[in-house]
């Protein structure tokens, strides 16, 4: 059973700081919502996402500022997203920070989602708020827009400029707040929310990177997800499947006793959702190895057997497989190491 959507509660404190700036009173506010303090300081508390659309449709009826929510930007801390705001800091570049935030956007609200794609112009990130055109999704897209490019400016340690924004929003009688804030072209009316950054700025190296911490974190995450979202069967594969590689290769058979279901129906979970477990696998081996390469403390021979490897050879033409080159080759190559 698919479970009610919801969204990492110390989210909230974001929401809640840019109310005040809005010189609105946010202990009574939430109050009226029927958030207690208490919840959002628990980092791993959770709360329903209706409460979310009742909080911009509240700030939305009192508020005349349109653009209220891109001050989301002055409003955010790393706590605020959980392990995830530790791990895009320690990230090796934004391609990787962004990916990151793809990967496990769900923990930080499980309606709404990321998707990073390569365009031959940069790198463009989309994000949808899992609720059509709806007039509060556009206030909530510049709420987290606006938060994403300012995660990126923190990281880079410069102000970023975006080549292009697009958003769905309608074009406002008043389009500069949007300009002036993303510093760039602004088409509004567009089929989808995103920024396209260049893809120079996307891949360079970022002054904050600390790879082994972000590969930490990432296996930290994958755990969250398996934990927090038992309906998400990929993820708690993809859990065990880390725990488990470097004692050797993982067996299917292994895996079903660990989901506490047999091997045939954990065959039709899967087929269901046009995957094998041999699929699964393999996306988990070439993550790790992509995480493990880009830390240049670890040898090739060191990741092999991180990767349940039992001699380099098996690895090379598996990593030749996925990725279409050799490791070494991979790692050599700054343009694919991101």
């Amino acid at each position: 059973m698919q479970q009610p959507a919801s969204t990492l509660a110390t989210l909230w404190q974001i929401i809640l700081r840019l109310i005040e700036k809005q010189g609105l009173d946010a202990e009574q506010f939430s109050r009226e919502l029927g958030i207690s303090a208490e919840v959002l300081r628990d980092p791993t508390a959770r709360l329903p996402s209706r409460l979310t659309d009742r909080a911009f449709a509240k700030a939305e009826a009192v508020l005349a500022d349109p653009a209220f929510a891109l001050r989301a930007a002055e409003c955010w801390h790393p706590s605020n997203l959980g392990i995830i705001g530790f791990a895009w800091l320690s990230s090796r570049t934004l391609h990787t920070g962004l990916k990151r935030m793809e990967r496990f956007s769900r923990i930080l609200g499980s309606r709404f989602s990321y998707r990073c794609a390569m365009e031959d112009r940069g790198l463009r990130f989309v994000y949808n708020h899992g609720r059509g055109d709806w007039d509060v999704g556009h206030a909530m897209t510049d709420f987290s827009l606006s938060i994403l490019v300012d995660m990126c400016r923190t990281n880079i340690g410069h102000r970023l400029e975006p080549l292009e924004v697009t958003l769905r929003r309608p074009e406002p009688a008043d389009t500069s707040p949007w300009r002036d804030y993303f510093g760039c072209k602004v088409r509004f009316g567009a089929d989808e929310d995103s920024f396209l950054l260049d893809g120079e700025t996307a891949n360079a190296p970022l002054p904050t990177v600390n790879v082994p911490l972000a590969n930490t974190f990432d296996a930290i995450l994958t755990e969250q997800l398996a934990t927090v979202f038992n309906d998400d069967i990929v993820s708690r594969c993809k859990a065990f499947l880390l725990r488990e590689l470097t004692s050797g290769e993982p067996s299917a058979a292994a895996l079903a006793l660990a989901l506490c279901m047999s091997q045939r129906s954990l065959q039709r979970r899967l087929a269901a959702l046009g995957l094998t477990f041999q699929g699964i696998l393999d996306e988990t081996r070439h993550e790790l190895a992509r995480r493990y390469l880009d830390d240049s403390s670890k040898s090739v021979t060191e990741i092999t057997f991180l990767l349940g490897f039992s001699e380099q050879s098996a690895f090379t033409r598996a990593f030749r497989r996925w990725s279409g080159m050799s490791p070494t080759g991979y790692r050599g190559n700054s343009a694919f190491a991101h």
